[in-house]
């Protein structure tokens, strides 16, 4: 019924986990992006609507007295390949932020808008507080 022919599945998969185990106990899991330095970037904006993007990266977004755009972000990495991004183009501004591969890290955004923009975050319609 079987060939004799031993799969090198299970021992490929024991060695991508303990890889993975070995990644964790190196850096403790200790990425906090809320302790990390923040980084900020303004935009020059005068529409009446933004469309935010966000790659699902924990972002609040509140109205401000200001007539740019305002990105803070908080970043915070053990391991893996960095990705960050954060650029306007037309009425749409895409923040990201993460890494790959065996990947340990932690991110967060803060967009302020100036107040009377109607922004539409991930698809969804957001009601701004104007709370920081």
């Amino acid at each position: 019924m079987f060939s004799g022919t031993i799969s090198k599945r299970p021992a490929t998969l024991v060695v991508a986990v303990a890889a993975v185990a070995a990644t964790l106990g190196l850096s403790g899991c200790s990425v906090d992006a809320s302790k990390a330095k923040p980084e900020s970037k303004s935009f020059t904006y005068s529409g009446k609507s933004l469309k935010l993007t966000t790659h699902e990266v924990a972002t609040k977004v509140v109205a401000a007295d200001r007539k740019d755009i305002k990105v803070t972000r908080w970043f915070d990495s053990a391991a893996g390949s960095e990705h960050l991004k954060w650029t306007l183009k037309g009425d749409t501004l895409d923040i990201d932020a993460g890494c790959s591969g065996i990947a340990i890290c932690d991110a967060k955004f803060k967009v302020e808008v100036p107040k009377g923009i109607a922004v539409t975050k991930d698809g969804e319609k957001t009601d701004l507080t104007g709370k920081s």
